[in-house]
């Protein structure tokens, strides 16, 4: 058996794009666990933009590396700087965040689907329900103050910049 070290943040400031997949007005969202195995949140899909990369081109790169699928982002992106502390270390990271289309037919039975980072690393997405996310008992939608975010551009709150 294989030791694996537990993740932790980079200590530099990273830029990811990650896209907004939904279906039935649920979130496609990985699961995010602690260093015991325990769901601790889930975040759109999505991962690292490449030096020299667009975020848009990083985007579809990530889909299509993650779930074998091409995706069309679609309209501007929310744009989050997240800062954030993972079992005691610090994590900076800058986060083109935008909705995405794809053919979805191979996924329309499943209720999750399994796939791998680059790392090899094992991840579980799912479909989820925004209003179960950050509430009591609920898993946590990262980056925080997504939810709101999402709320308010539903709601047409959304001030012009965040």
């Amino acid at each position: 058996m294989t030791a694996t070290t537990p993740w932790r943040p980079p200590q530099h400031i990273k830029v990811k794009a990650l896209g907004l997949h939904w279906r039935n007005g649920q979130l496609l969202a990985t699961e995010v666990m602690d260093d015991a195995g325990r769901l601790t949140g889930v975040r759109p899909l999505g991962g690292g933009v490449e030096f020299g990369e667009r975020w848009q081109a990083a985007l579809q790169r990530e889909f299509l590396e993650e779930l074998g699928v091409e995706a069309q982002v679609q309209g501007p992106p929310i744009v989050m700087e997240n800062l954030y502390t993972h079992h005691g270390a610090v994590g900076h990271e800058v986060l083109f965040i935008a909705n995405v289309v794809f053919d979805a037919a191979p996924f329309a039975h499943l209720d999750h689907i399994c796939f791998h980072e680059d790392s090899g690393t094992l991840c579980t997405a799912r479909w989820f329900d925004l209003a179960a996310l950050d509430a009591p008992g609920g898993p946590a939608l990262y980056p925080a103050g997504l939810k709101q975010v999402l709320l308010d551009r539903a709601a047409g709150t959304a001030p012009p910049s965040r």
